[in-house]
């Protein structure tokens, strides 16, 4: 009786360890200390929002065709990923409609709290503003049919990690937009060749490694930016 035990307990043992998944190692980071100046709890928001959310920066004064270019519809659910000081807090609310969800998800403190404040004092009820890390997007699995990386996707870490977070929190069929800058060597500057990690085919490969399916590069009359949709 005793034998026979020993040996089912020493098979299913023998079974468990054949069935284990390999351990994954984490991703190293692809850059670090970029971020930075946004985890500073003395950063000064107002500076920031004197900087993006300007019509010299090509997305801010773009930014009503990059909306349109969505084509979010009514009582859907999207997150804006590196939402910063809010360029697109108001429109996204609104495009989604009082049925709908935004999700404006950042990774700076200062940041957050002034999103919450935004949120509060034009009371846009259908706002959820999310505080990320570096490896998650803090949003839960299959909660949003959208998600907007806009100039931010260059800031991310570890942008596999993330990527994968991504994939979790959108719905099946759901889509991905990701704006960021052209980075053409003997074309763009120096500043933004030292400061974007690579240039668009390597973010669309990366994207599409993390399963995603491109679909098109989209006409949003950018110049210094491009945009790019996937699907889940």
């Amino acid at each position: 009786m005793h034998a026979g035990i020993e040996r089912a307990l020493f098979a299913a043992i023998a079974l468990s360890s054949c069935c284990a998944l390999p351990t994954v190692p984490p991703e190293e980071a692809v850059r670090t200390g970029l971020n930075d100046r946004f985890l500073d709890e003395d950063l000064v928001v107002d500076d920031w929002i004197a900087r993006f959310e300007v019509e010299s920066r090509e997305v801010a004064l773009q930014r009503d065709v990059i909306v349109a270019a969505l084509e979010l519809a009514n009582g859907e659910h999207v997150a804006d990923v590196g939402a910063g000081t809010g360029l697109f807090l108001e429109p996204f609310s609104k495009a989604v409609g009082e049925g709908g969800r935004l999700y404006p998800v950042e990774i700076s403190p200062r940041f957050v709290d002034h999103l919450r404040q935004r949120v509060q004092d034009e009371s846009l009820d259908n706002v959820r503003v999310t505080h990320c890390s570096e490896t998650d997007s803090g949003l839960q699995a299959e909660t949003v049919d959208a998600v907007f990386i806009c100039d931010t996707y260059h800031h991310f870490t570890y942008p596999m990690t993330t990527l994968a977070s991504l994939h979790r929190a959108i719905r099946p069929g759901g889509r991905l937009y990701l704006v960021d800058f052209e980075r053409i060597p003997g074309v763009s500057s120096d500043w933004l060749l030292g400061h974007v990690r690579a240039d668009k085919a390597t973010f669309r490969a990366e994207v599409e490694a993390a399963g995603f399916t491109f679909e098109e590069e989209l006409s949003v009359g950018l110049k210094e930016n491009y945009m790019l949709r996937f699907r889940r």
